[in-house]
């Protein structure tokens, strides 16, 4: 750890700026806290790592000594050490304090961090009716709970947390480095003043077990698919009496039989007969509120967009209302008895020539004389 490249620790450049420093300090000293590692050396080590390389990159004056000495500045009392150069000579037992519990509170004396609980992310999955009417939903996500054997105190019942050996209950241990005399948390009880020598054999020393809780999430009318919603103080409990996280909930939107969802508005297709479409008529279609009548214009042709006004979705913001859009399909009808054929192959004679009657068709067979002829 000695020959560490403190600014390769932190995960900045050289020219990184004060900001950038701590920016990137509080991230690594988050993960790596013994707090949310408990008995993992490896991370003790990298936050002792982050810690060390912290102290010396927020101070000037020994990020300037280290930016020119490198290691060699803090090895003391050599031609490269600080206590080389005046205005340091003179700072035996000079207490920086336990830079963590500055950046995250705390201060002097029982270093005992607090930790905001963590946010937490969980989906749930609606119905389009749901979403454009708005319902109340009880979903589960995973906590923490106060241990019910040892009360919460990580002790087996019968006996109580004791004052911790190595720091004497202060939280806080002090290292001497070269000049320096340098404040850190405790390795041995992580800044709570307390170590359990018999821990609880439920909840093993944590105090705490993981549960599941019952959250009753209000979704309100209007919401689209991939929305979220914030319940504040319904996320991971927090450390040492901490306030809780928040809870995001993504909802999602169950895909309809019918209908689909742009916006406000809803589209579904509507095939009606050769018959309906040719001399017009009046349909049921559904909307999410029950059925509406539609009257048919005659000569409809496939692909004709009809408007129901106001039978969208309701905005979420305001008191908007989107349309429901119904698409045409004239639908060719198949299993034909032999009535329909005959009658179908007489109403194919007597429509020869009438091509005024079909337009479309007229302007297909036009195109293909000029491509031709």
């Amino acid at each position: 750890m000695s020959n560490q490249d403190f600014y390769a620790t932190l995960g900045v450049a050289r020219t990184a700026t004060d900001d950038e420093i701590k920016k990137a300090y509080r991230k690594l000293a988050m993960k790596y806290h013994p707090d949310r590692n408990p008995d993992n050396k490896e991370a003790e080590e990298k936050f002792k790592e982050v810690q060390k390389a912290y102290e010396t990159l927020s101070d000037k004056e020994k990020r300037a000594m280290y930016d020119q000495y490198g290691h060699a500045a803090f090895e003391g009392g050599g031609q490269g050490g600080f206590g080389g150069f005046g205005g340091f000579g003179g700072a035996q037992g000079f207490d920086f304090g336990d830079i963590f519990s500055q950046m995250f509170g705390g201060g002097s004396g029982r270093a005992q961090p607090d930790y905001q609980g963590e946010d937490v992310q969980v989906g749930i999955e609606i119905t389009l009716e749901e979403a454009a009417k708005g319902v109340k939903k009880r979903i589960n996500i995973p906590t923490y709970e106060a241990c019910d054997v040892c009360n919460g105190s990580g002790a087996k019942p019968g006996t109580s947390p004791e004052t911790c050996p190595t720091c004497k209950g202060s939280g806080a241990v002090h290292i001497q480095q070269a000049i320096f005399r340098m404040q850190q948390t405790c390795p041995t009880c992580h800044g709570a003043g307390k170590h359990i020598k018999e821990p609880c054999v439920k909840c093993r020393g944590a105090g705490r077990n993981k549960a599941v809780k019952t959250v009753e999430v209000n979704i309100p009318a209007g919401i689209d698919d991939g929305q979220r919603i914030r319940l504040s103080g319904e996320g991971g409990p927090g450390t040492h009496g901490a306030p809780a996280g928040d809870l995001y909930v993504t909802v999602r939107i169950r895909a309809h039989k019918i209908f689909q969802r742009d916006g406000l508005d809803l589209h579904c297709e509507l095939p009606i007969s050769f018959a309906t479409a040719a001399l017009g008529g009046e349909l049921e279609v559904p909307t999410l509120d029950g059925k509406v009548k539609l009257t048919i214009p005659k000569e409809t042709q496939t692909g004709r967009r009809m408007r129901v006004k106001g039978k969208g979705v309701k905005s979420l913001r305001s008191s908007a209302t989107g349309d429901l859009y119904c698409h045409i399909v004239v639908e060719t009808p198949v299993n034909l008895t032999d009535r329909q054929k005959e009658l179908l192959e007489e109403f194919e004679r007597i429509s020869t020539g009438l091509e005024n009657q079909t337009p479309r068709k007229k302007s297909f067979l036009d195109k293909l004389r000029d491509l031709f002829d």
